[in-house]
């Protein structure tokens, strides 16, 4: 899609993506561009909505294939009325996960078909990708540490056995390795502005190179 620019951040539980998603849209609104900062579950009012059955109550509320179904119809949601406007209108878009995401968790922690879901993907979403997808990645070990300590209401995933956790962090690193022309692995195992330098250079190469 022609215009704007999409970028997302992917990794485990605890690796910061909020946290960091913010800085991004701090430092690139500062340099001038129009930020929409959004998230997934969620991003627009329907996927919200959809977000509080995903990420809150019991670890085996659902299963896998009605997680991919349930996030799938979010995302779907948070296109429509949130991402393609936007980027079409010339803005820089930064979300808190996208489809990768449900690669990781549905796909690589839960065990469903990967083609399966990418098809799923296509015929909800079509060939649309992130222009950069910035992957936080650190110990599952210490994502859920950090995340235990964060607290709140959305600890469903966090509440999943530390193999699943394990799972999804190799299914993200698996996919960068797969798409490495789109995704930039950054190391989340340090305090937030080493991580913050770190996209910051990865975004301002990509942005170089455009």
């Amino acid at each position: 899609m022609a215009g704007g620019i999409f970028i997302t951040l992917e990794g485990g539980e605890g690796g910061g993506k909020s946290t960091q998603a913010r800085k991004l849209a701090e430092a690139l609104t500062a340099r001038g561009h129009e930020v929409i900062l959004t998230r997934e579950p969620g991003g627009a009012p329907g996927a919200e909505a959809i977000r509080k059955l995903l990420v809150e109550g019991a670890g085996n509320r659902w299963d896998g294939l009605t997680e991919a179904l349930l996030h799938t119809a979010a995302r779907r949601d948070h296109l429509v009325k949130t991402v393609w406007p936007a980027v079409g209108a010339g803005k820089t878009v930064i979300s808190d996960r996208f489809f990768d995401s449900t690669i990781a968790y549905q796909g690589y922690g839960h065990g469903l078909d990967i083609a399966a879901l990418r098809e799923l993907q296509r015929v909800a979403i079509g060939d649309f990708k992130p222009d950069i997808t910035l992957i936080l990645d650190l110990p599952a070990r210490v994502g859920l540490a950090r995340a235990h300590v964060r607290g709140g209401t959305e600890t469903r995933y966090e509440s999943m056995a530390v193999a699943f956790h394990e799972r999804l962090r190799q299914g993200f690193l698996e996919i960068a390795a797969d798409e490495p022309k789109r995704c930039r692995v950054i190391d989340a195992d340090h305090d937030i502005d080493t991580v913050h330098a770190a996209i910051m250079s990865a975004v301002t190469t990509f942005l170089g190179k455009r």
